[in-house]
């Protein structure tokens, strides 16, 4: 249906140039410019190399790597190297879509490429037609007039959620600006209402709970709410209402660092789009403490945060990307991220993808061999399958508490008792200085069919214990060294400070391998991570740590190290 409606919509009439045009409000990566315009195409975690190349003639290595180029995000990161060779391939890349599939053809006709393709396309059209023929200034036109009555016809297919955002918003850019357009924004205007009524909960969050997706939603709605606004209308009461909902949610998920918390398929963001975001929403509300954002829990003082997800994963069609993070925490200091978790695998391949959704990928206790929740039913997801979390907790207890000391949060789920009849309790403390994390893990049975199962999982293993590991992956910038023969770890900052790890002595501490799943990069980066590993041999067990600044580590630095990204490693 989406190839018939982009063959009919060939027929439209073109429009003949822009009622107004949208400032461009997206930000680009100047590195990732600069490789593109060397011929190093790199898009869903394949680097093509092809100097000079017409970026439609790569062939993809896979449908991932064809449906992210065809989507036009990297017209902002060529906006934003923005030198003349630069401009040159936006120019020469953006004529070959439209020879090639400007007809109806191709796999770029769906509601969601194409909004994020009008997006672009309107934001950058200066970048785009400065120094063009008439001849290709008519041909953008006709496409972009299009794609708009494709979009007009066709947004109702998108998946709810970021995919019909997306969708909605690219319509309502286009009918805004577009001469002959106007008839299609009122609609598009109602139907984004009522997805925002539907798909933004009362405390800003979104089914899927990925920090990174709520952000790009909120983006789409503060971007549409501002072209209407430019355009002398209004957005409706419901959108303004869901942007001031999401924005105190996305700032109890955001870093000392300004980067987004990594849970459930999200990393942290484009440098300084969550903060151009919140500025330009002009929402000031400020997250209420002591409660739950989205499903996550915050500490912050000093110059330290800790950000835990403290619910249940996603469920259903919306745990296609979700992780078993359940009671995982990452922890920032200043703007050095020190504890954190894998993160998504996806740009590395479906095995890395599997590995960065299971519980041991991130900073919390696992049961050796299981996950607190399993992969189960799959499902084609924008033309990918993708396969759902099953078998999550059930019950996720959580309290927050705070005094003179600092703050506090207690949670804990029920993911184990199914296999081993265990419970998993986490305590997290932070000093009101920030210089000092406590924590307990505990594995204990609730109730007593809990230790009937118990009992079972232990005559599995002969009475040996249930084995269990506690994990807290390090950034890969972090150096970390093994003392005290073995009862505490030093990790250095690139900022000069110094924290200590201490446990109780009651787990076997190890210094082992792990990996950093960053977006934009080719391969994952190595890290370390720290390992406590115990078995349970009683129906109650519990481990306690410690995380503090080194005594002569001041409580302000000055960080002037740089972290410029290298898209080549």
């Amino acid at each position: 249906m989406n190839r018939l409606h982009a063959r009919r919509a060939a027929f439209a009439r073109p429009a003949t140039g822009f009622v107004s045009q949208p400032e461009p409000k997206s930000i680009g990566r100047y590195a990732r410019g600069r490789q593109l315009v060397a011929g190093n195409l790199q898009f869903a975690g394949h680097m093509v190399e092809a100097p000079g190349a017409m970026l439609w003639e790569v062939p993809a290595p896979d449908l991932a790597y064809e449906l992210e180029r065809q989507g036009f995000a990297w017209l902002d990161d060529l906006a934003a190297f923005g030198d003349g060779k630069a401009r040159a391939c936006a120019q020469s890349w953006t004529a070959g879509w439209i020879e090639r599939y400007g007809r109806g053809r191709g796999p770029g006709w769906t509601p969601d490429l194409t909004g994020r393709r009008l997006i672009r396309w309107i934001n950058h059209a200066l970048f785009l037609l400065n120094g063009q023929s008439r001849e290709f200034s008519e041909s953008y036109y006709r496409s972009l007039a299009q794609q708009t009555v494709f979009l007009s016809r066709r947004w109702h297919a998108a998946s709810p959620g970021l995919p019909r955002f997306e969708a909605l918003t690219g319509l309502i850019y286009a009918g805004l600006s577009l001469i002959g357009m106007e008839r299609l924004v009122g609609p598009a205007v109602v139907a984004l209402s009522r997805e925002c009524e539907s798909q933004i909960d009362a405390g800003g969050g979104i089914p899927t709970r990925n920090p990174e997706e709520l952000l790009e939603v909120f983006t789409l709605l503060t971007w549409a709410a501002s072209a209407l606004s430019e355009a002398g209308q209004l957005a409706d009461a419901a959108h303004i209402a869901a942007i001031e909902r999401i924005a105190p949610t996305l700032r109890a998920l955001r870093h000392a660092d300004g980067g987004l918390a990594r849970f459930h398929g999200g990393g942290r963001g484009v440098e300084g789009r969550l903060d151009a975001a919140l500025a330009a929403s002009g929402v000031r509300t400020q997250p209420q403490p002591g409660r739950r954002a989205m499903g996550f829990a915050r500490l912050s003082h000093g110059r330290t945060t800790v950000i835990m997800d403290a619910a249940a994963p996603p469920s259903g069609p919306a745990s296609h990307n979700a992780h078993a993070s359940t009671l995982a925490f990452e922890l920032t200091s200043g703007r050095r991220p020190l504890i954190v978790n894998c993160g998504s695998g996806a740009p590395f391949g479906e095995q890395w993808r599997a590995a960065g959704r299971a519980t041991p990928s991130h900073s919390t206790l696992s049961i050796d061999g299981y996950s607190s929740s399993r992969l189960g039913g799959r499902r084609l997801i924008g033309g990918i399958e993708r396969e759902f979390l099953e078998d999550i907790p059930r019950d996720v207890r959580f309290r927050a508490g705070e005094d003179s000391g600092g703050s506090s949060v207690i949670a804990g789920h029920d993911g184990y008792v199914p296999t081993h009849g265990l419970t998993h309790a986490r305590a997290l403390e932070l000093a009101t200085s920030g210089r000092a994390l406590a924590g307990e893990d505990t594995l204990g049975c609730v109730r007593p069919e809990h230790r009937r199962l118990f009992d079972a999982a232990m005559d599995r293993v002969k009475l040996a214990g249930i084995p269990f590991r506690i994990r807290f992956h390090l950034h890969p910038d972090v150096d970390a060294e093994v003392n005290m023969n073995g009862a505490a770890v030093s990790l250095e900052l690139k900022s000069g400070e110094i924290w200590v790890f201490r446990h109780d002595g009651r787990a076997r501490l190890t210094l082992e391998p792990s990996v950093y799943l960053e977006k934009g990069r080719l391969r994952p980066r190595p890290s370390l991570q720290i390992v406590l590993s115990a078995r349970a041999l009683e129906p109650a067990t519990r481990i306690r740590w410690t995380l503090a600044k080194a005594t002569d580590t001041p409580s302000a630095v000055r960080d002037l190290a740089r972290d410029d990204l290298d898209l080549a490693t």
